[in-house]
């Protein structure tokens, strides 16, 4: 990590996330998002256990609004590493506020946390790439594992435009790793149409983002990103593009 990186800092009012509601962009959400209701619907229909990993980025504060506002049968769930921002834990007490509704919150092992701080330090994840896999595994792939045990599907909030890793990705496909069907609604959702619908249906969101913060992960492996720069490059931005995943979402 260098010493030049901004992290968690206030920065001026970011446009992104205020883009203007033409015609054409409002009838794109609104095309869109009747799309994503009916396959949720359908998808619930068929498969009855069906649960949505809400990380409360602004692609899964659409998604929420959706699934809460559309009564859709699917369970919504969070992960709780115990190192998120403080305007994710806001935001996550806002959404149940909101919404009216109580969420299932996931936390980390306690006792593998405590293992792997004393044998490598409370920030090892910075050193090498094993480390920090090695954290994000303990404090989102387990709880995650944990998560998913019973369900039939699980939904995400990725969309195909946000990283390398991503490209080509379906709106339905099976889950190799957790053995069961996974839904990507979002897919072909440009950053404008989120933000687009987030004003639209005035769906609380991470404070963050207005402050140049695309992609919100854990406080320590995020930082704001400079205007024109990969939407993903403020997340473990020590690293190379190609490694830029916890594990969550990695194919077998």
């Amino acid at each position: 990590m260098t010493s030049t990186v901004s992290m968690l800092k206030p920065a001026a009012s970011n446009p992104a996330t205020k883009p203007e509601l033409t015609d054409v962009l409002v009838a794109s959400v609104n095309a869109k998002a009747a799309a994503v209701i009916a396959l949720l619907r359908d998808a619930s229909a068929e498969l009855k256990a069906i649960t949505f990993a809400n990380s409360f980025g602004a692609e899964d504060m659409v998604l929420t609004d959706i699934i809460l506002k559309n009564q859709l049968a699917i369970e919504i769930f969070s992960l709780d590493t115990g190192r998120l921002p403080v305007e994710t834990y806001d935001l996550i007490a806002e959404t149940e506020k909101h919404y009216s509704t109580k969420l299932n919150v996931y936390f980390p092992q306690a006792a593998t946390v405590e293992f792997y701080v004393k044998s490598n330090g409370i920030n090892a994840f910075y050193e090498s790439i094993d480390l920090r896999k090695s954290c994000c595994h303990m404090r989102k792939v387990e709880p995650l594992q944990r998560a998913l045990k019973g369900k039939a599907a699980w939904v995400t909030g990725m969309r195909a435009a946000q990283a390398t890793t991503r490209t080509s990705l379906p709106v339905r496909e099976f889950d190799e790793g957790n053995k069961l069907e996974k839904f990507n609604p979002l897919s072909d959702w440009t950053e404008q149409e989120v933000w687009a619908y987030i004003r639209m249906h005035e769906v609380p969101y991470n404070q963050l983002h207005d402050q140049f913060y695309p992609s919100i992960g854990c406080a320590p492996c995020t930082r704001a990103i400079a205007m024109g720069e990969d939407i993903r490059a403020g997340r473990w931005w020590w690293e190379d593009p190609l490694n830029k995943e916890c594990g969550l979402h990695v194919k077998n």
